[in-house]
C-alpha cells in the first residue's frame, strides 16, 4: 500500500506549497491532518460540484479547509467549527496567507451547541472530522441543512482497520461509536451512501430526500 501512495503522489501535480507547508507544521506539532487522498477527494468533489456552501465540523489546523477552499468558485464560502482557539488561529494564518481568510468563517464553539442555530441552509457540502463519539449526532443535525443531492463527506470512518474488528469489550468508545456510526450512515434513508477505503476511510453520501 505505501508503494500505491508513492506512486499516486508522484503522479499528481504537487499541492499548493502552503498546503505542503502545512502537512510538515501539523506533523511536527503532532496535529493530525486528514490523509492527502482524502483531501484531494474533498477537493475534487467541490470543483465538479462548483460548491459555494460548505459547512466543516472540525477545522484543526485547516489543512482541509485550505484544499476546499483553494477548489471553491470565487462566490464560495465555508464555515468552519472547532471549539480549540490554539489551533484554529493556525489555521487562520494559512488562510490569510493564501488569501483566503474572507472567504472563511471561523466558529470557536463546541459544534453541538452552535449547530441548532446555525442559520445557512441549502449547503453543497458538510465535512466532517471531529469526536468521533457525536458524529450521529452531528449528521442528524446537518442532515436538513443540506440541499437535495447535495453530499455528506465523513473522515475516519475505518479508524485505522479497528472497526472492521471483532467487537471486544474493552473496545474503546471512539470505536464503539463509529461501528454504530457506520451502520446508520449506510443505511439512513435520507442519503446514498458509501464508504470508500481512501485516508482512514472515507464516507460520502448524497441527500436523496
Amino acid at each position: 500500500m505505501d508503494d500505491v501512495l508513492a506512486y499516486l503522489d508522484a503522479e499528481h501535480p504537487e499541492p499548493h506549497p502552503l498546503i505542503l507547508e502545512l502537512e510538515q507544521h501539523g506533523r511536527k506539532d503532532g496535529v493530525s491532518n486528514v490523509a492527502r487522498a482524502t483531501a484531494r477527494l474533498l477537493a475534487t468533489l467541490v470543483v465538479c460540484m462548483q460548491a459555494n456552501r460548505i459547512l466543516e465540523i472540525g477545522t484543526a489546523y485547516g489543512y482541509a479547509t485550505l484544499w476546499m477552499t483553494l477548489a471553491q468558485p470565487p462566490a464560495g464560502k465555508i464555515w468552519t467549527i472547532d471549539p480549540d482557539i490554539e489551533r484554529t488561529t493556525v489555521a487562520l494564518s494559512y488562510f490569510q496567507r493564501a488569501g483566503e481568510a474572507d472567504d472563511i468563517v471561523i466558529s470557536n464553539q463546541s459544534a453541538l451547541e452552535l449547530l441548532p442555530m446555525f442559520p445557512h441552509r441549502n449547503l453543497d457540502i458538510v465535512f466532517i472530522d471531529a469526536a468521533k463519539t457525536e458524529y450521529r449526532a452531528y449528521l442528524d443535525l446537518v442532515l436538513p441543512m443540506l440541499k437535495r443531492s447535495g453530499v455528506i463527506v465523513v473522515d475516519n470512518c475505518l479508524l485505522g482497520g479497528r472497526v472492521a474488528q471483532a467487537p471486544r469489550k474493552d473496545d474503546p468508545p471512539e470505536v464503539v461509536a463509529m461501528r454504530d456510526f457506520n451502520s446508520y450512515f449506510l443505511q439512513h434513508p435520507d442519503l446514498d451512501s458509501t464508504i470508500l477505503p481512501v485516508g482512514d476511510g472515507t464516507g460520502i453520501g448524497a441527500r436523496v430526500r
